[in-house]
């Protein structure tokens, strides 16, 4: 079962839809179909969520579509995050997560720390760190490259292993790091990635 505060927070969150536009919601179908297809073929979907560093977007985006898909009831698609280059987990990025319902522990100190992450009730913790986006534990074929940066997908014109890339930039937090913005805007960019992937999720089913 997912985590109580989460849950309150994810059913907030689908009652938000409307705030997308109509040509983003358009943009995330685009995902959801592709989703849909592996579900219709049989195949579990692996999507890998790609940034620059792999130290905000693309770990709250990784997060949002495995917790999404466990509230709609999608239990075979994986979900993994990736960069051009490894960094750290955010500090600002895991206060965020925190604050809306993820429970997060460090397992050890490290420049490139291991995070255990969870959204539900009696789960193996997932493991949290940066890294490149072709590296372990992440998939290299039959999966979808979800690009939330423009210079990762300005900079990676090309993903090996891909069969759907899809551009979806969201703003940077970083640029309100040490002012007095900084929670509020860290806590606006996880909502707003929470929201979009629930929202692709939404139009998924398991036949």
């Amino acid at each position: 079962m997912i985590l109580q505060e989460l849950l309150e927070n994810i059913e907030k969150l689908t009652e938000n839809f409307d705030s997308i536009a109509e040509d983003r919601k358009a943009q995330l179908e685009t995902l959801s179909a592709y989703i849909q297809k592996k579900y219709n073929d049989k195949k579990a979907p692996k999507l890998i969520v790609i940034c620059t560093h792999n130290s905000r977007r693309s770990h709250l985006g990784q997060l949002w579509l495995a917790a999404a898909a466990d509230y709609y009831q999608l239990p075979t698609l994986e979900s993994f995050s990736g960069g051009t280059e490894a960094t750290a987990f955010n500090p600002n990025a895991i206060a965020a997560v925190q604050r809306i319902g993820f429970e997060v522990t460090k397992e050890a100190e490290a420049k490139n720390p291991i995070y255990n992450v969870q959204w539900k009730t009696d789960q193996e913790a997932y493991q949290a760190f940066s890294k490149r986006f072709e590296e372990a534990p992440n998939p290299t074929e039959e999966f979808a490259a979800i690009m939330v940066c423009t210079e990762a997908d300005e900079g990676c014109p090309f993903v090996p292993g891909t069969d759907f890339r899809i551009a979806l930039p969201f703003k940077d937090p970083k640029a309100f790091d040490g002012t007095p913005q900084e929670a509020a805007k860290y806590d606006e960019r996880c909502q707003q990635i929470g929201t979009e992937m629930l929202y692709v999720l939404s139009k998924v089913s398991i036949n």
